[in-house]
């Protein structure tokens, strides 16, 4: 039997929720995404206790999703902003299917409060399953298979 610790070692979806599962953390994410950098704005926005922040973003760091900028205000002390890395940007698609799929099964009576566009025409976009020819497919034809880093079916 494989323990559940290289289970989990080879699963794209544990590894990613090492950084990215805590409470907090992909709203941080949302937030740095709509332009956000700096703790006490997360804070704000977000109405997170300091120390739970803290720890979010310390962890996004150390996993590559943010990188710390130091900056200085006029009279103040040097503290760091938190910048999206090229790993972080990609999140974006992450946070369109929560989107989706929140607006689809936890819809508000507002209506959606983010909706993606195409930045140059402002057209709405969403997210698809394509095959490598581009023909787009619904989510019932698609399903996960075993890939190189999985291990084998125990028989």
């Amino acid at each position: 039997m494989t323990a559940p610790t290289e289970r989990n070692a080879r699963c794209s979806v544990a590894r990613s929720l090492e950084v990215l599962g805590e409470k907090w953390t992909l709203l941080v994410v949302r937030e740095a995404l709509w332009g956000i950098t700096r703790f006490r704005d997360f804070r704000e926005r977000l109405g997170v206790a300091p120390d739970i922040l803290a720890a979010r973003l310390d962890t996004l760091v150390r996993g590559g999703v943010l990188e710390r900028h130091p900056y200085r205000e006029a009279g103040q002390r040097q503290r760091d902003e938190y910048v999206l890395t090229e790993a972080g940007q990609q999140l974006k698609t992450v946070l369109a299917a929560f989107v989706a799929w929140g607006d689809a099964h936890r819809p508000s009576e507002y209506g959606p409060a983010s909706v993606y566009v195409e930045r140059a025409t402002q057209e709405p976009v969403r997210l698809a399953f394509l095959r490598a020819d581009g023909m787009e497919l619904d989510s019932q034809d698609v399903m996960s298979v075993p890939g190189p880093g999985a291990l084998a079916a125990a028989g």
